[in-house]
């Protein structure tokens, strides 16, 4: 009795058991063909995404073993504790972009390449073919930290992707390249300009490793260093050259550091047009009224005014496009000089009309010269002649009492120095030979002026 009791509850709790596992297995073929009619249901396309894995994730972390960076420390150096690792650089210069004399700065972009050995990145090779990376893996290893002295800004291109690249050898070497966008500082000398010669570097120096843990060199001397064809607007290359030095800091030591040297050559004709040309025509527009009545003042005065006002605005536009620098340049001793020549002419007619204006007071106070009087005939003591224009006159109140006559003997011509008003009134009365005089004069000193200008900064 007791056994067939123990059979009966053995059966009952085997088919509750049976039943509880029939139960999940039903509500799991029931979810999951939910599930599947949920997938069919939008087109009939099932995505693996979750299941699929990244397949450049999977390369990677072939790479990675191949070259077995979990097995090194690549926070250090290679062959740290030891000799300095040698880092050869060599660079091509894909543009210059911009060059600002305002901002004294270049901006250029280059191809940046480096080349050196780390045998932790050794790897086994049959054919002793190399292995190229992206970015992705330049994160997790050792790279040279070289950048730019006196640089504002840089940039490494993105686009599409990084522009970096890194290529592994079987033996351990390794070279890594950057596309890079830099604006460098350029101290400009403008004691010459627009007729100057720019001397430009771009400087790469170690930021952290001093000459004792790393030293840079120009991987093929002078051949390190390739152009492009490069035409800029404003200047002429003369060359490219690379050199190097060392610096010094007082706190970290010396520091490996190349030199990326051009020299740019200033075009003239851009400046010939822009401001020499208009210089020279302003100034010889304002000698026309030196053949210009000087009875018209309204003509005159207009002339001499346009003239200053137009050099006023050469000297404000080439000044604005220009840095604030303490010293005279070569453009501002031509401007200045032909503002100088324009102003001058100004001041002569002013002259011209104030001497014509006493001239005139002179001969309405003393009348008029009579019609049958000959001037060719009156000769004054010192033996000059004078033209129409000087008024003589016969009446003795008229004219102011001179010092007594003096006879010299026969054959003889005494003369006696004028006195400064004398010579004052000589210049009033014949104030009309300034404007005759100035014809030839002021050409004469321009052209002076521009001989010796051009013969010193060219």
């Amino acid at each position: 009795m007791k056994v067939d009791l123990l059979t009966c509850l053995t059966l009952a709790t085997a088919s509750l058991v049976a039943m509880a596992t029939g139960g999940r297995g039903s509500g799991r073929r029931k979810h999951k063909e939910v599930f599947l009619g949920e997938k069919f249901k939008f087109g009939g396309r099932i995505d693996y995404k979750l299941k699929r894995q990244d397949s450049t994730k999977t390369l990677l972390i072939k790479s990675e073993q191949l070259l077995r960076i979990e097995e090194h420390d690549f926070a250090m150096r290679p062959g740290f504790g030891g000799a300095a690792i040698p880092v050869g650089i060599d660079v091509q210069v894909e543009s210059i972009d911009s060059i600002s004399e305002v901002n004294m700065d270049f901006t250029m972009t280059l191809y940046l390449r480096h080349y050196w050995r780390d045998e932790r990145l050794a790897f086994p090779s049959r054919t002793n073919r190399s292995r190229t990376f992206d970015s992705r893996l330049v994160k997790k290893i050792w790279v040279p930290d070289v950048f730019f002295v006196h640089s504002k800004r840089s940039f490494i291109h993105d686009t599409t992707t990084e522009n970096i690249m890194l290529r592994v050898y079987p033996d351990g070497n390794i070279l890594y390249s950057v596309r890079v966008t830099v604006t460098s500082l350029c101290s400009m000398d403008f004691s010459s300009f627009p007729l100057d010669t720019q001397n430009c570097s771009l400087e790469l120096e170690s930021y952290a490793y001093n000459e004792n843990d790393l030293m840079l060199y120009w991987k093929n001397g002078n051949d390190s260093l390739r152009t492009d064809e490069i035409v800029l607007s404003q200047f002429f290359i003369e060359h490219f050259q690379a050199s190097s030095g060392l610096a010094f800091y007082s706190s970290t030591g010396w520091y490996n550091r190349l030199f990326i040297n051009f020299i740019l050559q200033r075009h003239i004709f851009f400046f010939m047009l822009q401001t020499y040309f208009p210089t020279m025509l302003m100034v010889v527009l304002s000698w026309v009224s030196f053949w210009i009545d000087r009875r018209a003042v309204p003509a005159r005065v207009s002339l001499g005014i346009t003239t200053v006002l137009t050099m006023s605005t050469i000297i404000t536009g080439v000044s604005s496009s220009m840095p604030q620098v303490s010293y005279v340049k070569a453009v501002d001793i031509y401007l200045w000089t032909s503002f100088l020549f324009v102003f001058l002419s100004v001041i002569e007619y002013a002259a011209v009309n104030y001497c014509t204006t006493l001239e005139e007071m002179r001969k309405m106070k003393r009348g008029k010269i009579p019609s049958t009087f000959n001037a060719s005939q009156a000769m004054a003591f010192d033996g000059c002649f004078h033209d129409n224009e000087v008024e003589l006159t016969s009446d003795p109140l008229a004219a102011p009492p001179g010092p007594p006559e003096v006879r010299a003997p026969e054959g003889t011509r005494l003369r006696r120095q004028r006195s400064v008003r004398q010579n004052v009134d000589l210049f009033v009365s014949n104030s009309y030979l300034v404007d005759s005089y100035s014809r030839v004069a002021f050409p004469l000193s321009y052209l002076l002026f521009n001989t010796i200008y051009w013969s010193l900064y060219t």
